[in-house]
């Protein structure tokens, strides 16, 4: 049984987090054996000791007093007891010499559920001490046969005399052992005031009048005395349920299932210690199912509710990891920092410990995750969208309505929104020098590529009109050659900005390690920022001119008038950016990348559909309305 009851604590303890503990045992084969077993199911279950010491009933004093001076020179606040109760009644007298208290004892069944104990200690040492019980069991009859129970019906049996000599503290007269002074046992002595009338304490008894031996000699020895190990292998076979519903059977060692109530020392109001049972074990039960315990009823050490805490070296935080303390056990350690672009990662086998570094995840925006999928997807479907366009316009190129309006330009437009399309593609993917160079300029160029044609319509718009006025030759100076200038313009702007951004401090790829702690965000840093916003800015510039124009022109008579259209888009595309500068800055990682190709989708969708499905609605639903004197209609302009 003690090395169950070793497995029994080392799971407790493992229970409550207790890594750094000290260890007391009573220097026999109970408490040898015991402890070597529970040293060893400690160490699989990552619990370290800070000392393990013996003595015995019998030692001198002064080898008592070094115990003593062991466990005032420790830091672990937790003390597993493997004694039965002589042992810990000489132990607890030193202790209380010494008021050594704050400690959390953990026992075995050999004294935790003493009460002769518990009357000693005046000083509350061991209040709040948890440990191992024997389960109380009901048998029936028992009570009745104890009582009329006399060792002169069983003559001849050496364990019966044992038992009674250990209980009345006597000596039978043909006993070798029996002194002068010592009281000569009749046979006929009362054991109705026997204290321990309850039959999981007789064990406990023959232990602590050192008879124990004598019956352990005679278990281990399985052929002595003769017959014994028939009876063992008897024993192993036994299965079978009592009349109180409990299920009695052996191992193969012939000992019965490792059955425990777990006892916590709770002092009460008058002084006297209550053992209250706080939970149970039951080895014959899946190893997750094992232990059960009802944590908030347990007072512990100077009656705090909380748990104690009893561990060599603190977890280690985030970011760092631990290294071994040279000359300590694997529980003590230091807690270094990760090197950049590392981060701690969590593993342990009784509380949380970081004790490596690892690689942090990467985190970009990729065209394999679903929503680079779905960008990826969006880009593709406008870009297919804006060549069907093209292929219409191109297709119908000679009706009226292309013609009306300007067909150049038109085309032009639609190539640099196929591009814009295109461009939110090198967003995607692990970031590297020439695709953040790339990104940012391809899309700066592209979009006033847009923005410039759709200017250069609009003023087309309010130049035909007033060239339709009496007396008017304005568009003799905004030609289509002029057209083409403007735009060429207007872009080579952009693209000497881009040339200076790039010159200067250009865009390039960096690893973010602070943003979000356990990942690596690859991005493209801006490089110049002031690059960055100068070529946003342009943009911007360039689209409120051009829907201030295409306002100004919106209600100018014409039966299919263009402004209105470009009014529409220019609100859309100013909308979608102002949105964008909010969310941009607040996005984390690659959600701002995502924020950004959804910027740019979205603008290129609104120009596309405001400006040229309108056309394409008329063109393949409405033919009727593509001619000439539709589109000319009353006061309106001449055609282009």
């Amino acid at each position: 049984m003690a090395v169950a009851t070793s497995r029994a604590l080392a799971q407790l303890v493992k229970h409550f987090g207790w890594t750094w503990v000290g260890a007391i045992r009573s220097n026999n084969d109970y408490g040898n054996k015991g402890m070597a077993t529970f040293i060893e199911t400690a160490q699989q279950l990552g619990i370290c000791l800070e000392y393990s010491v013996s003595f015995f009933r019998t030692d001198p004093p002064n080898k008592i007093d070094k115990i003593i001076e062991i466990i005032k020179a420790s830091t672990s606040k937790v003390i597993v007891a493997f004694l039965p109760f002589p042992d810990m009644d000489i132990l607890m007298y030193k202790l209380a010499q010494n008021n050594l208290t704050g400690y959390q004892w953990v026992g075995s069944e050999g004294w935790i559920f003493d009460s002769q104990i518990a009357e000693m200690d005046k000083n509350h040492i061991l209040d709040g001490a948890i440990g191992l019980s024997i389960p109380k069991a009901h048998v029936t009859g028992m009570r009745e046969f104890i009582l009329n129970f006399k060792p002169v019906n069983s003559s001849g049996n050496d364990m019966v005399a044992e038992f009674w000599e250990a209980v009345f503290d006597c000596k039978f007269k043909q006993s070798n052992s029996s002194t002068e002074n010592q009281r000569v046992c009749t046979g006929h002595e009362d054991l109705s005031g026997f204290a321990y009338l309850n039959v999981q304490y007789l064990r406990f008894l023959l232990q602590d009048k050192k008879n124990i031996t004598i019956l352990k000699k005679k278990k281990n020895n399985c052929c002595n005395p003769p017959g014994f190990c028939d009876i063992l292998q008897h024993i192993r076979k036994i299965n079978f349920r009592t009349k109180e519903g409990d299920e009695v059977y052996f191992n193969e060692n012939g000992d019965p299932p490792a059955k425990y109530e777990i006892i916590n020392w709770q002092p009460t109001e008058n002084g006297v210690v209550d053992f209250v049972t706080v939970g149970l074990y039951d080895a014959s039960l899946p190893a997750d199912k094992q232990l059960t315990l009802q944590n908030n009823s347990i007072i512990w050490a100077q009656t705090e509710k909380k748990v104690p805490v009893s561990v060599c070296s603190e977890k280690c935080p985030p970011g760092t990891r631990k290294v071994l303390q040279k000359g300590k056990p694997v529980c003590c350690y230091d807690c270094i920092r990760c090197a950049e672009g590392e981060i701690s990662n969590i593993t342990g086998v009784v509380i949380v410990l970081r004790d490596a570094c690892v690689k942090k995840e990467t985190e970009f925006l990729s065209f394999e995750e679903i929503m680079g999928a779905l960008l990826t997807a969006a880009s593709l479907f406008g870009t297919c969208m804006t060549a069907v366009v093209a292929f219409i316009f191109f297709r119908y190129r000679k009706t009226p309505i292309v013609r009306a309006n300007n067909s150049e330009l038109s085309f032009l437009l639609l190539f640099s929104l196929t591009l814009c399309f295109l461009c939110s593609l090198t967003f995607i993917g692990r970031p590297s020098e020439w695709s953040c160079m790339l990104r940012h300029t391809a899309f700066g160029i592209t979009f006033v590529l847009c923005i410039s044609c759709v200017l250069g319509k609009t003023m087309v718009v309010l130049m035909a009109f007033r060239a339709s006025l009496p007396g008017s030759n304005v568009m003799k100076w905004f030609g289509p050659t002029q057209q083409r200038l403007s735009v060429l313009a207007f872009t080579l702007i952009q693209v000497i900005i881009c040339i200076l951004w790039l010159t200067i401090s250009p865009p390039f790829p960096f690893k973010n390690f602070k943003e979000i702690k356990d990942k690596i965000i690859l991005e493209c840093a801006l490089g110049s920022t002031v690059g960055f916003w100068a070529v946003l800015g342009y943009i911007g510039l360039l689209a409120s001119f051009c829907f201030i124009l295409a306002f100004l022109a919106r209600k100018l008579p014409d039966n299919f008038n263009e402004a209105k259209f470009i009014t529409f888009s220019m609100l859309i595309f100013c909308a979608v950016w102002i949105t964008f500068i909010p969310a941009y800055v607040s996005s984390p990682g690659k959600f701002s990348v995502a924020v950004e190709i959804f910027a740019i989708l979205a603008s290129s969708v609104g120009l596309l559909i405001c400006i040229f499905i309108p056309k394409c609605y008329i063109i393949l639903l409405r033919p009727e309305n593509n001619t000439k004197k539709n589109m000319m209609g009353k006061g309106a302009p001449k055609p282009i």
